[in-house]
């Protein structure tokens, strides 16, 4: 409750600059850092994971409670339905008589505690364990969470590119259509230019369209994961361009690391509990040493009797119980040599995933490199692709260019402005990835 509290505070503080202007336009628009805070806060999957460190930690504190005393209060009544018969020999002649009473009654308290218990005390690391685990478990799914919305916020600010550029083409081609119409009914452009200017303007539309499609779709995909109802308006904050930065940062193999990655550390946990497992039943030929003690109430009685206060009499006890195993079957050698080829098999797993996600560092560090080339020579074509655009124009104004120029200068710009904008979107995805992979969360290294 008091992370929640903490949470909420951190949100109403972090938006209060925009909450008119999110009144105003009924449209919450949020950051990357507090849609990954809405994230954490409002998943199912977190709140299972917490649960689950929690009943763990519980799981502890039971086994830990077996090496304090257990007291017990008992009580049994016996009704006798047929005494037992004895028979004596008295002079060589047998006479039988009935003993026992009609009622029975026994009560009072036990008290076990163990001594030594080798069995149990490994047990006690394999709770703690159990802990470290679900704790683990929490993390990754922390951070499978935060590369999930992570990677749903840059899709959403990629569509608001695309549709920003088809938006630019198709205004730019609405402007070129009107100077057309203008200089055709004065009769200096010819009608094959009009009806082309005409068909740009509505090549141009479906673009426009799909692209405000892609935008609403991401959009909704960004609040299922967050967990936002789905009719509420939301929006990004920010844009690819923003994050030009950090493809200037380098990114070294040998600097990086796979001992924070939460799959190796779960298999680490789950090697470690396997090797306590082999402890465990080793320790099941170990002697257990136990103390016991008891005060009881014992009453014997007839009918009438048995209420009595007389017939009430004490018994008390004290002693150590010691048990030794001698032979169970084989069944404690056969536990142990599987408990060895589970961590056997453990082991060889933990060396295959380590292989498999150094080949997925070194795949995202080629990505990341590659995206940051591409940028960079998109950027420069974009810049230039500009330029040619202005210079079309501009010849085909004063009557030396034609439209085809026009047209073809507007399509190299919109292809450079989308790979520059596909570059940085490429990039940032294979660093939220390797991030994930490195058990870090990455959002730091963009602020």
């Amino acid at each position: 409750m008091k992370k929640i509290v903490l949470l909420a505070a951190s949100l109403l503080c972090a938006w209060s600059v925009t909450a008119q202007e999110q009144e105003q336009s009924g449209t919450l628009v949020l950051s990357l850092e507090q849609a990954i805070e809405i994230a954490l806060s409002e998943s199912p999957t977190i709140k299972i994971a917490d649960q689950e460190v929690e009943i763990k930690r519980y799981a502890k504190q039971g086994t830990y409670a077996s090496l304090y005393p257990q007291i017990d209060a008992t009580a049994s009544y016996q009704r006798v339905i047929e005494k037992q018969t004895m028979s004596m020999d008295f002079g060589g002649q047998t006479n039988t008589i009935k003993v026992g009473s009609d009622n029975s009654f026994n009560g009072g308290i036990t008290a076990v505690m163990p001594i030594i218990s080798a069995q149990l005390w490994s047990s006690l690391k394999v709770s703690a364990l159990d802990v470290e685990l679900a704790v683990e478990k929490a993390r990754s799914s922390r951070l499978d969470m935060i590369e999930q919305v992570t990677q749903a916020y840059y899709t959403v600010l990629l569509a608001k590119e695309s549709l920003s550029v088809y938006k630019r083409v198709y205004d730019n081609a609405v402007e070129n259509n009107k100077n057309i119409k203008k200089r055709y009914e004065v009769g200096s452009v010819s009608e094959f230019d009009l009806i082309s200017s005409n068909v740009s303007v509505q090549n141009a539309e479906p673009n426009v369209f799909a692209a405000e499609n892609s935008v609403t779709l991401t959009l909704w995909q960004l609040k299922a994961l967050l967990g936002l109802d789905l009719n509420r308006n939301i929006d990004v904050s920010g844009s690819l361009t923003d994050y030009e930065a950090a493809m200037a940062s380098a990114y070294d193999m040998t600097g990086l690391d796979l001992q924070n990655n939460s799959t190796l550390k779960q298999l680490d946990l789950q090697e470690q509990q396997l090797d306590q497992a082999i402890k465990i039943t080793k320790m099941a030929n170990v002697p257990t040493l136990a103390i016991n003690a008891a005060y009881l109430y014992t009453a014997l009685g007839n009918d009438g009797k048995f209420f009595r206060k007389e017939a009430w009499n004490p018994y008390a006890y004290a002693g150590l119980s010691l048990n030794i195993p001698i032979f169970a079957g084989n069944s404690r050698r056969v536990s142990t040599r599987q408990a060895r080829l589970n961590l056997s098999s453990l082991q060889l797993q933990r060396e295959n995933v380590e292989r498999q996600l150094k080949v997925a560092v070194i795949q995202n560090l080629n990505t990341m490199d590659t995206s940051a080339r591409q940028y960079g020579s998109s950027a420069a074509t974009v810049a230039q692709a500009q330029r040619g655009y202005e210079i079309a124009v501009k010849r085909y104004e004063v009557g030396s260019g034609t439209l085809v120029e026009v047209d073809n200068s507007q399509l190299g710009l919109t292809q450079a402005e989308l790979s520059r904008n596909q570059a940085i979107y490429n990039f940032l995805t294979a660093k939220v990835a390797l991030d994930k992979l490195l058990g870090e969360s990455g959002i730091a290294d963009y602020e």
